[in-house]
């Protein structure tokens, strides 16, 4: 089994937008993916999900990950998009999820969809770039390691309860969007009724995969060409 070593936030922390303390967990994946479409056929993981999250839930999404180091049960829990960007075809498994509708979420993901890469759980929290689902929803494999911080002796391998997926590197943001930046527009469109009078990041700041709308990611994708406000 692969050793674990790195982490990408997925269970609900402490109240926050920055999601403060435990999330979720990663380690290197064992079928390391490329993305290729074989690899997005739909599981019966897919169709529960549609179930519970509704058809066509979002096409967009934002995942929260630690980009700084902070030792778990004795491993290493960071995971940068740098971290990303240095794995084989800049490709990884977002595992280690252990909040049900977080997993719901991931569950719901589509094969091509982007998400934002959020750090979290850091000195400056914010948007670092962006991915993309190569591999929809399939077990999470960690669930099963009994060694691994996000073991969780409740789940069957033939019921597994949690799920991952793969995403892939797709580019850094032109600037560093910041939480502080985000929530200066949230304040606001919450009086004018702008794009991100919603956002899940203040609304549901506790789960660390987020669903957003196409107006909220084209407005965050906007907000390069501008200075901070």
């Amino acid at each position: 089994m692969p050793k674990p070593r790195k982490r990408l936030a997925g269970a609900a922390g402490p109240a926050g937008p920055d999601n403060k303390g435990p999330a979720g967990k990663r380690t290197k994946t064992k079928n390391p993916v490329g993305t290729s479409a074989t690899l997005g056929n739909s599981s019966p993981e897919k169709t529960s999900a549609s179930k519970s999250c509704g058809k066509n839930l979002s096409s967009y999404w934002l995942m929260k990950s630690e980009p700084e180091s902070r030792l778990e049960k004795g491993v290493d829990v960071k995971f940068s998009i740098e971290d990303l960007k240095a794995q084989p075809k800049q490709t990884a498994c977002w595992d280690g999820v252990r909040n049900y509708q977080a997993r719901n979420f991931l569950r719901a993901m589509q094969l091509g969809q982007e998400a934002f890469f959020y750090h979290s759980n850091c000195k400056e929290p914010g948007i670092a770039g962006l991915v993309k689902i190569v591999k929809e929803a399939y077990p999470d494999h960690i669930q099963f390691e009994k060694n691994n911080p996000h073991y969780d002796p409740s789940s069957k391998e033939d019921n597994p309860k949690w799920s991952m997926v793969d995403v892939q590197f797709v580019q850094m943001m032109k600037r560093y969007i910041t939480l502080a930046e985000l929530k200066t527009h949230y304040q606001a469109h919450k009086t004018t009724g702008g794009p991100l009078k919603n956002m899940a990041l203040f609304t549901r700041q506790r789960l660390s995969i987020q669903p957003l709308t196409r107006e909220e990611f084209d407005f965050i994708l906007s907000l390069e060409e501008k200075e901070p406000s």
